[in-house]
């Protein structure tokens, strides 16, 4: 779907169950509507899922799960934290959360960016791959749990560390890229050695790992009015994969 011209509506979410909800956003979807302000969001599943078009949506409160699944163009600012699964299988378009964000964030994602200001859980950027001429981009402004960037088949995770609320933790979490045979994670000053996933290191940027980083930088640095020259001034690594096939030793050939 493509729309061209702006029409916008304020929903209240408040004490509706997510169902009449979502069922709301698309009746107004096909009336027009293409600037949502959603206001009173608390714990609603599946916003935005699935929709296909030049689509904005502001978001007051916290939507639960899989927010922006499966979508293909929609915009959407969370003006708090975030709940499990959001960017779940999304094509394309862009999720900013100013606050933090749960669980296997992008799983699977095959195009657009997911910018998250604070701390995430588990397993973000898990199955991650680029789709066709789409890249998918999930910047973490804070830090990671465990297996961020598990079996990553390709798109690029950044991870700055820097807006958490967790200042003993390290960076992230155990097992970092696990399983990884595509796509890269930068991660900005030193990565975690004793963290990396088994076979996998860390290793400096070079100037076109660096043009790639600062193009994102500066993109969520406008999303999140953030200091992108503070982020830009430490260094960064990457960790690639070591093979395409990460556990083809483990079977044997026929």
């Amino acid at each position: 779907m493509t729309t061209t011209k702006t029409k916008q509506i304020t929903l209240d979410a408040q004490g509706i169950y997510y169902k009449q909800f979502n069922e709301t956003i698309r009746e107004k979807v096909s009336e027009g509507y293409t600037d949502f302000k959603l206001v009173n969001v608390n714990g609603q599943r599946y916003l935005a899922t699935a929709l296909d078009g030049d689509f904005s949506f502001e978001i007051n409160g916290v939507p639960g799960q899989d927010m922006g699944a499966f979508m293909r163009g929609p915009k959407i600012h969370v003006h708090a934290n975030a709940q499990d699964g959001i960017g779940n299988t999304m094509d394309d378009g862009k999720i900013v959360v100013h606050g933090l964000a749960g669980d296997v964030a992008g799983y699977a994602m095959r195009g657009g960016n997911i910018y998250i200001r604070e701390d995430v859980g588990y397993r973000v950027g898990i199955h991650m791959k680029a789709y066709m001429d789409h890249q998918p981009i999930i910047v973490v402004g804070g830090k990671a749990g465990d297996f961020l960037g598990e079996y990553m088949a390709g798109g690029i995770i950044l991870l700055l560390g820097m807006f958490s609320g967790k200042p003993d933790a390290p960076i992230s979490g155990r097992s970092l890229g696990t399983g990884m045979h595509g796509g890269v994670i930068y991660v900005r000053g030193k990565a975690p050695v004793d963290q990396l996933g088994p076979g996998l290191h860390a290793q400096p940027v070079d100037s076109e790992d660096m043009e790639v980083i600062e193009r994102i930088v500066k993109d969520y640095a406008k999303e999140l009015d953030v200091d992108a020259d503070e982020i830009l001034s430490e260094g960064f690594e990457k960790i690639r994969p070591f093979s395409h096939r990460p556990y083809g030793n483990m079977y044997v050939p026929t």
